[in-house]
């Protein structure tokens, strides 16, 4: 008898302990973070850097502590760029233009993802109004817009293990004012890195040497295939294939160029490139982690382009997903770690648009868009 009562006692327990569970599990399910996103605020005075956790269906909500001031400033204006934010590859880092106050920061990221200014991180860009950051390892540069003062160029940082940032000696590579560039970046491997001038229509290309400093490649700059190269990326997958937007060539004549990249930086056109956009002003690009599609977010007429990349880079054009809102002006796109969903930041709403991904397919999120703090004109997003 006593033994029964023990039993149905002890069954009780386990009955409660398993609704407990089921709740906290339930809980947990509903509430759980599976990564951030980070959005640079480019705020008037102190520059701000937007943080969220991105949950498992998809929605964001801003972290505690959010937005965490860089010490550098913003300029509270449109700035037109590729990569004004960067993680390091193992996430230790998050780096961060100052456009306003032409510095560049380095914040170190929490396990909890919040944000923390690494003390000595925020050091002069090496010229005016930084608009775009690359990072390899330990190899850091920036694209300086110069914003009509002449101060236009490439600039080498060495990314030291407690994130400060040392000049590295020699590296500045000068470009001819009013140039406006408006991305640069490495290869998977960081043996190339290239740069656009959305401006004067050209592409530069460099090999990159062992101490960090960059060989120019025969040709470059070279002519771009279009008017206004401005977004690029180089696939994941193959380090020698190169893709640039091509923004400016009017109303539904927007084109994206593929090159082949030979070992001595040298570019060379891909099949029939350029692959027409059919859209207007397709400015930012994104590549699946697979490198099998390719993302083009036209700014002008809010849509993303969406290209399957054959094996030897050439592109056929699949269609183009508008977003929810037709009233916004897209911008900079990133892909989370797993590929699974795409997310784009909005300079006329000031928000953050999401959507899923599947192979080449896009829909936007039931909680898209979501907006950014008061006073973000935002121009650069990472994920992670």
């Amino acid at each position: 008898m006593r033994l029964l009562k023990r039993l149905s006692v002890f069954t009780t327990l386990l009955t409660v302990m398993a609704a407990v569970v089921g709740v906290g599990a339930a809980d947990a399910s509903t509430d759980n973070v599976v990564g951030h996103v980070y959005v640079n605020d480019n705020t008037a005075g102190t520059n701000t850097i937007a943080a969220f956790d991105r949950h498992a269906d998809g929605t964001l909500t801003p972290m505690p502590g959010s937005p965490f001031a860089t010490d550098g400033a913003g300029t509270a204006m449109v700035i037109g760029s590729q990569g004004s934010l960067q993680v390091t590859r193992r996430g230790h880092y998050l780096l961060a233009v100052d456009a306003g106050s032409n510095q560049i920061s380095v914040l170190a990221i929490r396990p909890d993802g919040g944000l923390v200014s690494v003390p000595g991180g925020t050091v002069a860009s090496g010229g005016v109004e930084p608009v775009s950051i690359a990072v390899h390892g330990h190899l850091v540069y920036v694209a300086n817009d110069g914003n009509t003062s002449g101060d236009t160029n490439y600039t080498g940082f060495w990314l030291c293990h407690d994130g400060r940032l040392l000049p590295l000696a020699g590296s500045t590579f000068t470009l001819p004012p009013g140039s406006q560039p408006g991305d640069v970046l490495f290869n998977r491997d960081g043996t190339r890195l290239a740069g656009t001038r959305v401006a004067t229509s050209q592409i530069d290309s460099f090999t990159v040497s062992a101490n960090g400093l960059l060989r120019v490649a025969p040709g470059s700059p070279d002519a771009a295939q279009g008017v206004g190269p401005f977004g690029s990326e180089f696939s994941p997958i193959d380090p020698n294939q190169l893709f640039v937007s091509n923004a400016h060539g009017g109303a539904g004549n927007g084109t994206v160029s593929a090159f082949r990249v030979s070992d001595n930086g040298s570019l060379t056109s891909i099949g029939a490139s350029p692959f027409a956009d059919l859209q207007t002003a397709p400015c930012w690009v994104e590549i699946s982690h697979d490198g099998r599609y390719l993302f083009a977010v036209n700014t002008a007429v809010p849509s993303i382009s969406r290209y399957a990349i054959a094996p030897g880079g050439a592109l056929q054009l699949i269609a183009s997903t508008p977003f929810k809102t037709g009233t916004m002006a897209p911008e900079d796109a990133r892909l989370s770690p797993d590929g699974g969903t795409l997310w784009v930041i909005d300079t006329k709403s000031d928000a953050v648009s999401g959507f899923t991904v599947h192979n080449g397919d896009l829909a936007e999120l039931a909680s898209s868009p979501t907006s950014l703090p008061v006073g973000a004109t935002p121009f650069g997003i990472v994920v992670n």
